[in-house]
């Protein structure tokens, strides 16, 4: 090199132990510089570039990786897999091939799969020369299986441990949705409805929304709903799977009598930048994936209203929703209600580190708030006075998360969280110059260990312990006269749980069951609970679901006053005290087949469910037993029921729904009526049509109407109070509603992706009541107030993807 550069003029950059061990003989002198160049390129196997005319750069020549990602066991290809070599990387395409430039090949190639052993290696040690099959062997860890592929649409699944899976990397489209809501998405499934068309009350299989456990990574949330309810919080972007469990759950779980919503994000490590920014009617959105070294990556994810800058119909239409009935929209005819702002943000946060094959490391956090603020105004001796009233609802939550593969039958995981739910009003009383300040916080702790133990092929034992420390606070404080009533309980719980995964070697047949005990120290209370989960293939396209579980939940939402929280987020909760306040417990069976033959898929499951401990004020009444302070039960049974077409690149479905759920309050006049969450029937249909560029879809959910106390006939008041009919003796008018949606797909760059949608909620702008109850008006007389779902609800999105 010294010998060139002194000859030539010119000169060389290069990293020394590049060709500290390479010799070649000196160049004749007649070669000029050009072909002593290609020689050295030659007999090297070095790159020599030319960066000018006087400055030579010499690299390792780089050679391309590539080849065939299969399972060695089936030899099927495994789409998606992820090759990554110093801080770059590739996934395969679906038929598991790969590409991967490589320019030193003592550098470590990693190819990792689900539920596949990750391959480690030097470069040099593949098979350069073509593109040859590399063999990635199954890694044995016991998964749940897809038995019904694309449910509903695609990218819903049923698995054959009884959940249904939701895949947002597949996911299509679904008719009022103009980008992916994972609550609103559950919805769609049959057995699955909202009374009041909020993510924050959902209801399954005629349970209450508070029954419903939801899971973020394992994290339990107290807080489901942005806008109070109408939109998720939980950003699809950083949210990958979402499993719904009505029945049959597993014994590592607790709480969530009536079902689980269990979230999770995605745990592989990205091996390039990906991330996105968008815009809709509702809120600005951003995403962020980037790796960390070959080993680490994070994501980002972030949303916020953008009614700070202005007002859309989408916004007008939820916020009309919100106000009904509340002190923002009813206040007193004195005071003026002014300067109505409201905001909600989220982030969330997601850390993987994976320093070898047998250890893998999850941080999560999540910080979502919801506010609105308005003032209150009224002329007091001619005077105006203003006071500022608000409602402030915040969640913050983290996690750790760490598994350890031993060997290749026996793998450990620990999970810890803390999570803390605050609902915070300010009620400013302008005419009594009072201030009424309430709250209502949450702050959870909890410690879960699981050891797999696969005793032989297919066999899995799951033994865990799961400790939970729950505190809730509830306060209201008035200033004037002062008064001051804070309340706090706390409830250590331990639970010790086992259970076995089993699967014939065909896949025919699959059981899981175990059984949890749970030790309530506070109450000095042991609880014994059972999980089954059993399912059976048979003449090729018949599937036999058996699903049962007892369980039970220490915390429920209650209704101490339909103004309370300004009457916007009335409910607050609560933990059981194990006396006026039960542990609320349950018992659960369910049996269902489904054929899946070509295109056509049928699915029916018959259920019951018996549900004790639950409180009025936890229901939700508005009639005569609104004040009652009184617990009891509720049963429920009914059928759940679908059929599904796929036609080229068009889907049909229809999904019904039966439920007859009745209650029994010992202590109340009439001991036993229908509950306030018996929608008897419910049907929805849709067809979606789905290309690489364009996913349409357009359906309709009809459901009778909410079951009503009315007043008595002809004698509606007596002594000036309202005289109730029989309780829940009456419902609603039928729930209607058409939806649509359409959203366009394009790359507009090598890496860049355009996506735009368009969306109606209600396209027919039908007036549905939702609730109604009956207060007593000023003529002495029984005035019926009715609540309605949203109107005709337009949204529109614009998003950038980079990848």
């Amino acid at each position: 090199m010294n010998q060139l550069q002194d000859r030539f003029e010119v000169r060389f950059n290069y990293a020394s132990n590049l060709i500290e061990d390479i010799a070649v003989k000196t160049p004749d002198d007649a070669v000029s510089l050009q072909g002593i160049i290609d020689s050295l390129k030659e007999s090297t196997g070095l790159n020599f570039i030319f960066l000018s005319d006087g400055v030579i750069t010499i690299k390792a020549k780089s050679t391309v990786l590539c080849g065939y990602i299969r399972d060695k066991d089936t030899n099927e290809p495994l789409s998606y897999t992820t090759i990554q070599y110093n801080g770059k990387g590739t996934i395969t395409n679906e038929e598991g091939f790969f590409e991967l430039s490589i320019d030193d090949a003592s550098h470590i190639v990693l190819i990792r799969h689900i539920g596949h052993r990750t391959i480690r290696s030097e470069a040099r040690l593949f098979n350069t020369a073509n593109c040859g099959v590399i063999h990635m062997i199954f890694e044995q860890q016991k998964l749940p299986e897809i038995i019904l592929s694309h449910y509903l649409i695609r990218g819903m699944h049923k698995l054959d441990n009884g959940a249904f899976q939701l895949d947002f990397d597949q996911f299509s489209i679904l008719p009022g949705l103009v980008e992916e809501d994972v609550l609103q998405s559950v919805q769609a499934l049959p057995g699955i409805t909202s009374i009041d068309e909020t993510v924050s009350n959902i209801n399954i299989r005629g349970g209450s929304n508070d029954q419903n456990l939801i899971l973020w990574d394992n994290i339990k949330m107290y807080q489901s709903g942005h806008f109070f309810g109408l939109i998720s919080m939980y950003n699809p972007q950083i949210t990958q799977k979402v499993a719904l469990q009505k029945n049959g759950t597993s014994a590592a779980f607790t709480d969530g009598v009536s079902g689980t919503i269990a979230m999770s994000t995605d745990k592989n490590i990205n091996p390039g930048f990906q991330g996105s920014l968008g815009v809709n009617l509702i809120d600005a959105n951003g995403f962020i994936d980037a790796p960390i070294g070959e080993n680490a990556s994070v994501q980002v994810g972030a949303r916020k209203a953008i009614s700070d800058f202005f007002e859309t119909p989408t916004y007008s239409e939820y916020f009309d929703r919100i106000a009904q009935d509340t002190e923002i929209e009813s206040n007193d005819a004195l005071v003026t209600n002014s300067d109505i702002e409201f905001d909600f943000y989220d982030v969330s946060l997601r850390f993987l580190y994976r320093p070898g094959d047998k250890d893998f490391l999850r941080l999560n956090f999540i910080h979502t708030a919801d506010e609105v603020v308005f003032n209150e105004s009224a002329f007091i001796a001619n005077d105006e006075e203003v006071r500022a009233s608000s409602l402030d609802q915040t969640s913050i939550a983290g996690g750790i998360y760490y598994k350890r593969k031993w060997n290749d039958s026996f793998e450990t995981e620990i999970d810890v969280y803390e999570t803390d739910y605050k609902l915070r009003a300010i009620n400013a009383n302008v005419l009594e110059d009072q201030r009424f300040l309430q709250e209502n916080i949450v702050s959870e702790t909890a410690a879960r260990f699981v050891a797999h133990n696969e005793l032989y092929e297919n066999f899995v034992l799951r033994n865990g312990y799961h400790f939970v420390e729950t505190k809730i606070t509830n306060l209201d404080d008035v200033d004037d006269p002062i008064f001051r009533r804070l309340e706090g309980e706390v409830l250590r719980t331990h639970g010790i749980f086992s259970e076995v995964d089993w699967s014939t070697s065909d896949g025919n047949t699959s059981l899981n069951g175990g059984v949890r005990f749970n030790y309530l120290g506070k109450f000095r209370r042991q609880l014994w609970e059972p999980r089954l989960s059993f399912n059976q293939r048979f003449l090729g396209n018949f599937n036999l679901e058996v699903l049962g579980e007892f369980k039970h939940q220490n915390t429920s939402q209650i209704v101490n006053f339909q103004n309370d929280f300004l009457g916007i987020e009335k409910r607050r909760w609560q933990l059981s005290d194990d006396m006026d306040i039960p542990v609320i417990q349950s018992k659960q069976g369910s049996m269902g087949i489904s054929f899946q033959k070509s295109s056509w898929l049928i699915n029916a499951v018959g259920f019951f469910k018996e549900v004790e401990g639950i409180t009025t004020q936890s229901q939700g009444f508005l009639d005569s037993f609104e004040f009652a302070r009184t617990s009891g039960k509720y049963d429920a049974f009914g059928l759940d029921f679908l059929l599904r077409k796929q036609l080229l690149k068009w889907n049909l479905w229809l999904s019904y729904g039966y439920l007859n759920g009745t209650y029994n309050f010992e202590e109340l006049s009439e001991t036993e009526f229908r509950s306030n969450f018996d929608i008897s029937h419910s049907l929805s249909s849709g067809i979606t049509f789905s290309t690489s560029k364009v996913n349409l879809a357009v359906g309709a959910n009809w459901r009778t109407g909410k079951p009503f106390t009315p007043t008595a006939i002809g004698n509606d008041i007596v002594d000036g109070d309202i005289n109730y009919d029989e309780a829940n003796s009456d419902e609603l008018e039928d729930y209607l509603r058409l939806d649509f949606s359409v959203i366009y797909t394009t790359n507009i760059g090598k890496k860049t992706t355009l996506r735009t949608g368009i969306s109606i909620w209600n396209l027919l702008n039908r007036e549905n009541p939702i609730n109604t109850f009956f207060r007593v008006n000023p003529q002495n007389e029984a005035q019926q107030i009715l609540q309605e779902s949203l109107g005709i609800t337009p949204n529109a999105s614009l998003k950038l993807i980079f990848n």
